[in-house]
């Protein structure tokens, strides 16, 4: 499982014209999912991105957690994440799950996060084509991948 992290001011996805989904202060989630991912998987990468030490504390130290910040979350699946670019210019997409396993676990991720940060999290729509608009805060952009604790 790979997530892209970012600090945002605020969020948003639109699907056909509407808005789905908008928060304001916290973090922006882009996640991959492969076919080799578990639940094990899903509550470590809960659990690391609820507590990450992200957020500016009372000194401007980021130093404070999404949980510390009692912020808001948005989850996006992206299957793109796991494009293989080695050969020629076509990205190959074959390590990405495919829907039937994919969507239980983006399911099952936001569910954990939501019980690991104790609030409800917004979520785009799986396999939509999504317009996702955000004022990232920093930036801060981290990229967490799973395989690679």
């Amino acid at each position: 499982m790979k997530a892209v992290i970012q600090r945002v001011s605020k969020a948003s996805v639109t699907i056909e014209g509407a808005k789905v989904a908008s928060i304001d202060s916290g973090l922006l989630i882009l996640l991959g999912i492969i076919n080799e991912d578990t639940q094990k998987d899903i509550n470590w990468l809960s659990k690391k991105i609820v507590n990450l030490r992200i957020f500016g504390d009372e000194e401007g130290v980021m130093n404070t957690s999404l949980i510390d910040i009692d912020g808001e979350a948005i989850v996006i699946s992206q299957f793109t994440l796991h494009a293989n670019v080695k050969k020629g210019n076509r990205p190959s997409y074959i390590k990405a799950a495919k829907p039937e396993i994919a969507i239980p676990l983006y399911k099952a991720f936001v569910k954990q996060m939501e019980l690991d940060l104790g609030k409800k999290i917004k979520k785009g729509q799986f396999g939509a084509d999504m317009k996702v608009e955000l004022l990232n805060d920093g930036p801060v952009t981290i990229i967490i991948d799973t395989k690679n604790k």
